[in-house]
């Protein structure tokens, strides 16, 4: 087994490596993850490729869009804390899509 197996924390292993790790794939972490390019799209926080903040609020509806569409599929099998993350981010986005788009 190697490190990354042992640490699964996804900082690099006890060694200090400097190889970046993925976060584990969890739901919660895939809703963050589409709520970070929502936040991009909406230009509230700068791209993390370009460092540029700009906005594309067709981009920044359709990635809500996704995550309504999860908060649909996935009502009854989801638990509290994860309905709480997603109810509460598509809040947030929403409201933010909103004050762009008038």
């Amino acid at each position: 087994m190697t490190d990354e197996g042992k640490s699964g924390c996804g900082c690099g292993g006890a060694r200090g490596d400097a190889t970046p790790q993925m976060p584990q794939v969890t739901f919660s972490t895939f809703i963050l993850s589409l709520a970070s390019s929502a936040l991009v799209q909406l230009g509230e926080v700068p791209d993390p490729d370009t460092g540029r903040i700009s906005e594309n609020l067709l981009m920044g509806k359709h990635t809500i869009d996704v995550l309504t569409m999860l908060q649909d599929k996935t009502r009854a099998c989801i638990d509290d804390d994860e309905r709480r993350l997603l109810d509460g981010i598509l809040y947030e986005l929403r409201m933010k899509y909103v004050v762009k788009a008038k």
